[in-house]
């Protein structure tokens, strides 16, 4: 790991830290490809993983062609899910934990077997046979009051594409014969209604698509989904913001739902 990978991934701790908005990493520092953008998030959630555990699965974001449009980035991305920001349903979490922490309702995949570099590359179908448990699942994002018409992608990358945890309802086990693309998606703020979708929403237009572009990815990096790790693929509504005082509900079909409240 080169000098400026190490500078990077301090520098953004230290952005974390202090709480800064968020903004583009300084010139020399500023990874020059993807790649460098994916060597500086391994080595930020190093950092990071002395707190809250080593890596425990992933997640994908710019999925939809408006969000790619806006930071001129023109493929999804990936970041890394932490063991100690897994929490289950019913959680409550202190709003000033986050900058900024926004909600999203994803399936959550959690797989029975490895998704390993060798046996690149998968597609929907192999990636099915994997797959353990499905959950409903509440991404928590903190943009730390980004702002989105000027987001800079690889920063946005090597920031480990604002992941900070993930809410998850029960396993369902017994998913095989569901129709994932059909399920319908909601998530509500105290009851109400902010955002629906389908899991045909997702990138590919299924969940399993999703992974398998996951797993397709890091198996260019060298690396696996390991058995048991969770993969979050992709938001089925638009990310809500809440305050404090407010529980969040994502429910997604025959999948059941996922509570988180904050104070």
């Amino acid at each position: 790991m080169t000098v400026k990978i190490e500078k990077a991934a301090d520098w953004l701790l230290a952005e974390r830290e202090a709480r800064r908005m968020f903004a583009a990493l300084p010139g020399p520092l500023h990874p020059a490809n993807d790649a460098e953008a994916y060597e500086v998030q391994a080595a930020l959630c190093a950092r990071l993983g002395a707190e809250a555990g080593p890596m425990a699965g992933a997640k994908i974001a710019l999925t939809t062609q408006v969000m790619q449009e806006m930071v001129k980035y023109f493929k999804p991305i990936a970041g890394r899910i932490l063991a100690r920001d897994i929490h289950e349903s019913g959680v409550t979490l202190n709003l000033t934990d986050y900058v900024r922490v926004g909600v999203e309702c994803e399936v959550a995949v959690r797989l029975g077997r490895a998704l390993a570099p060798e046996g690149a590359p998968y597609d929907l179908e192999r990636v099915s046979l994997a797959v353990a448990a499905l959950h409903v699942g509440i991404e928590l994002v903190d943009d730390r009051a980004a702002d989105y018409k000027s987001l800079d992608a690889m920063t946005l990358i090597a920031d480990n594409a604002f992941n900070r945890g993930v809410v998850l309802g029960p396993a369902i086990h017994d998913w095989q014969q569901l129709d994932l693309a059909a399920q319908e998606g909601v998530i509500r703020i105290n009851g109400d209604t902010r955002g629906t979708g389908r899991g045909s929403d997702v990138m590919g237009g299924h969940p399993f698509a999703a992974l398998a572009w996951l797993a397709n990815h890091m198996a260019a990096q060298g690396l696996a989904l390991e058995a048991g790790s969770l993969v979050m693929t992709g938001s089925l509504a638009a990310t809500q913001f809440p305050r404090a005082g407010q529980e969040v509900t994502a429910a997604i079909g025959a999948l059941g739902e996922a509570i988180v409240k904050f104070s």
